[in-house]
């Protein structure tokens, strides 16, 4: 381990040394756009795996990266530059998880002030009929398994710490919807996205779902029921419990579709058929899925070979290096949506046609996350686990 150790920390130094608070590397999307970066769950994302870096090894590089990137983005009165609560866009929730971080090791109040800024726009989140959020003020009626992620473990860790608990049974019943609309009875696996309304043209006029179980997405979704839990009060009952089984429950569906090198395919139930690829992204967030759910007891020991064999089955087929030794992690799709001025249909086809990248935070993120519960499992940790 210890050389791939090395390779993989020098190349989260590379990606760290080439990027700026405005334009970070690992941001393919503004990129593309020729967009400055602002208050985005990519980031997001990677700050947050960036943070765990600094736990896990207590390296002090880690933590001075992470602390400037958000720091330059939050003014001294709480907001934040590119954000505005307004848009109801669950999606910007995702980067004020590293405000509970931040604010701990810094002390520094503004990052207490954005933390309930971001916590103002859930206050103000439209539901669909059934008390879920929509996935953003433009789509509305809709849940996207995505949002839960987004949204979840930032409001249970709000609640968990400075709100008294007092919207549990909300969080918990956001999940249950999910499970009640989304999942799909005979695999076991979760459909992308839910129109409560009926009314979108990507969706089942009898069951409002759409058509497909996007890998990224199931993935998104199974982090969401980790981390929540994670945040959560663990003697709070039958909610906690019943979540608890509901993420044992997706693991096993998951292990199911598991590819014998380890990872998953991009539409995950129709590995065989032509045009479906292995996908990092969603791979690695089930590595990290694995681990830390048996790290934290939710699930039995052996399935932490699962975890393992999805990690290393990520670094055999994507992690390589170009012509000049540089280090990169391919294999990571760029995006996948509904609806939209794409009028994104939801389909095999569609989910194929998406760009596929390397170095992009929707993959690196979860990798380093996975990689810091493998570093966990081996010993290598400058903290200890409590």
């Amino acid at each position: 381990m210890s050389r791939e150790r090395d390779k993989i920390e020098t190349y989260i130094d590379w990606l760290l040394q080439e990027s700026t608070p405005e334009r970070p590397i690992w941001n393919i999307e503004k990129i593309r756009q020729g967009l400055k970066s602002t208050w985005n769950y990519i980031d997001g994302c990677m700050i947050k795996a960036v943070l765990e870096m600094y736990a896990i090894t207590g390296e002090e590089k880690y933590f001075r990266f992470a602390d400037g990137f958000i720091d330059c983005k939050v003014r001294e009165d709480g907001t934040i530059d590119g954000y505005d609560v307004q848009e109801l866009n669950i999606d910007n929730i995702n980067a004020g998880k590293t405000l509970f971080e931040l604010y701990d090791l810094t002390g520094k109040e503004k990052y207490r002030k954005a933390i309930d800024l971001v916590y103002s726009q859930i206050e103000q989140m439209p539901r669909t009929k059934e008390g879920s959020f929509w996935h953003k003020n433009i789509y509305p009626n809709q849940v996207w398994l995505d949002g839960l992620y987004m949204c979840q473990p930032f409001y249970m860790e709000y609640e968990t710490r400075f709100h008294d608990k007092k919207n549990y049974d909300d969080i918990f019943n956001q999940f249950e919807q999910v499970v009640q609309h989304m999942r799909d009875e005979k695999t076991g696996l979760y459909y992308h996205a839910y129109d409560s309304s009926r009314e979108m043209f990507w969706c089942d006029k009898v069951t409002g779902l759409s058509r497909n179980f996007w890998l990224r997405a199931i993935g998104w979704y199974t982090m969401a029921l980790l981390d929540t839990l994670d945040k959560a009060d663990a003697s709070y009952g039958a909610p906690y419990e019943n979540m608890k089984q509901v993420f044992r429950e997706l693991a096993d569906a998951m292990l199911r579709y598991q590819n014998e090198n380890g990872m998953w395919y991009q539409v995950v139930n129709v590995g065989g058929m032509d045009g479906n690829y292995l996908e990092t992204s969603g791979s690695a967030i089930m590595a990290y899925a694995l681990l830390k759910g048996v790290r934290l007891g939710f699930l039995p020991e052996k399935y932490r070979a699962y975890g393992q064999k999805a990690f290393q089955g990520i670094c055999d087929t994507y992690l390589s290096e170009d012509e000049t030794g540089q280090l990169h992690l391919g294999g990571i799709c760029l995006v996948a949506g509904l609806g939209g001025k794409q009028r994104r249909s939801g389909t095999y086809e569609y989910y194929l046609s998406e760009p596929v990248v390397q170095d992009d935070a929707k993959g690196v993120g979860p990798f380093l996350l996975a990689y810091t519960e493998m570093r966990r499992l081996r010993g290598e940790s400058a903290i200890s686990d409590e």
